[in-house]
C-alpha cells in the first residue's frame, strides 16, 4: 500500500532543489527523491556555471521570462548565502562584419526582455579590455557573471533542510501512476504524494510520457577544454551564437582559470566520455577570436549533456512548466527541457511552482 505524503520532488538537481526549498518555505512537507548518490550530479554540475543576463531567448518566452527574474533572485540569493560568485560580465564579439546585425539584434532583444543595454564597443573598445581578443565589434553585458555551482545547490539543501524538508538520495522513480491519485513506485516501495513535481532532467520526458505522452527526449552533449596556466582574458568571451547552443566560448571559474565551451554533439543515450577527436574543430573555433592560442594549453576537461525536447535541426524550444491543467492531473507539474539557462532561471522556476500551486 503506498504511503500518504504531502509533497515529492523528483530530481535534487539545481531547479529540484530549488523547487523544493520554495515549496518547504512556503510550509509544505517535502520529500526529493534522487537517483545519484549526491546532489546535481548530472546536468547542474556539467555546465559553464555561468550567470546568464537573458539576452538570446524569444520575446515573452518562458526562457525568457525566467532568466531576467531568476538572475535577479539568485544575486540576492547569493548575497544573503553568501555563495561565491562574481558578476563579471561578458563580451559577445563579432569577428566578420556579417555579424554586426546579429549583435544589433542581440541590443534589442535584450531591451525587449528586460535586461538594459548592452553597449556597442569598437575594435579599440575591445583592445582597451581584453588585448588578446581579435575582433571587428562587440557588444557588452553586464549584468552576466560566475557562479560557484555547487555551492549554490549546498545552500539550497541546507534551507531544504532548515524548513524540514530531506533528500532520498538512491531512490530511482521507477514510474507514475495517476489513475487513482498519483501513486510512485520508487523500486520497492510506493508513496502517494497530493503534489509531485517532476524535476528529473534529463530523464523527466520519460517520467512524463507515463502520464500523458507527446514528450521525447534528445540529448545534445558538449565538450570543455580547459586552458593551463594565466588565463589570457579578465571576462567571459562569447561569439555570436550558433544552433544547438551559444558557440564555444570563454568562461572564467573564480580562480579565473579560462576554459573554452561547449561544442554541440546530438548523441542516441547517456554518454559522458570525452571525445578528442573535435579537438581541432576546437582549435579552429577558438582561433577566430583568440589567434594567440596556444594548442598546446589545452587539454580535456569535462562533458555536460543538454535536455533537450527537438531534435537536432529542429527550432529550440521553450522551456516546459505544466501545471494541473496542462497534465490533467491534479497537484502534478512537469519541468521539462529546462537546459540553459536552467540554473540562472532555478529561483524563478521555483516561485512559477508556487504561483502554480497556490491558484
Amino acid at each position: 500500500m503506498a504511503e500518504v505524503c504531502d509533497s515529492v520532488v523528483i530530481g535534487a538537481g539545481v531547479v529540484g532543489l530549488a523547487v523544493a526549498r520554495a515549496l518547504a518555505r512556503a510550509g509544505h512537507e517535502v520529500l526529493v527523491l534522487e537517483r545519484e548518490d549526491s546532489i546535481g550530479t548530472e546536468t547542474s554540475s556539467r555546465n559553464s556555471e555561468v550567470i546568464h543576463a537573458g539576452i538570446y531567448y524569444p520575446s515573452g518566452s518562458v526562457k525568457a521570462q525566467m532568466c531576467v527574474r531568476g538572475k535577479l533572485l539568485l544575486y540576492e540569493h547569493c548575497d544573503e548565502y553568501r555563495v561565491p560568485y562574481e558578476n563579471i560580465g561578458k563580451v559577445i564579439v563579432a569577428t566578420t562584419e556579417e555579424q554586426f546585425d546579429t549583435l544589433r539584434g542581440y541590443q534589442k532583444q535584450a531591451e525587449t526582455n528586460g535586461v538594459g543595454e548592452l553597449r556597442w564597443m569598437s575594435k579599440a573598445d575591445i583592445a582597451s579590455i581584453e588585448p588578446d581578443v581579435s575582433c571587428l565589434a562587440g557588444v557588452y553585458s553586464p549584468t552576466t557573471g560566475i557562479i560557484d555551482s555547487h555551492s549554490y545547490m549546498v545552500s539550497l539543501q541546507g534551507d531544504l533542510e532548515a524548513h524540514g524538508g530531506m533528500v532520498s538520495f538512491l531512490t530511482e522513480v521507477a514510474s507514475i501512476d495517476v489513475n487513482d491519485g498519483i501513486k510512485i513506485d520508487c523500486g520497492g516501495f510506493e508513496l502517494a504524494p497530493n503534489i509531485l513535481v517532476n524535476s528529473a532532467g534529463l530523464h523527466a520526458p520519460r517520467l512524463a510520457q507515463q502520464v500523458a505522452g507527446g514528450y521525447q527526449s534528445y540529448f545534445a552533449k558538449g565538450h570543455y577544454y580547459v586552458l593551463s596556466g594565466k588565463s589570457p582574458f579578465n571576462r567571459l568571451i562569447y561569439p555570436v551564437a550558433e544552433p544547438g547552443g551559444l558557440g564555444v566560448h570563454v568562461t572564467l571559474d573564480l580562480a579565473h582559470q579560462a576554459k573554452f565551451g561547449p561544442d554541440v554533439v546530438w548523441i542516441d543515450r547517456l554518454d559522458y566520455g570525452f571525445d578528442t577527436s573535435s579537438k581541432d574543430d576546437f582549435i579552429k573555433a577558438i582561433r577566430r577570436y583568440y589567434p594567440a592560442l596556444d594548442e598546446s594549453r589545452l587539454h580535456p576537461s569535462y562533458t555536460g549533456v543538454r535536455p533537450k525536447l527537438a531534435p537536432a535541426g529542429a527550432a529550440a524550444p521553450d522551456f516546459v512548466i505544466n501545471g494541473p491543467r496542462e497534465t490533467g492531473v491534479s497537484g502534478l507539474i512537469d519541468l521539462l527541457g529546462i537546459e540553459s539557462p536552467g540554473l540562472t532561471a532555478s529561483l524563478a522556476i521555483a516561485e512559477r511552482v508556487v504561483q502554480i500551486l497556490d491558484t
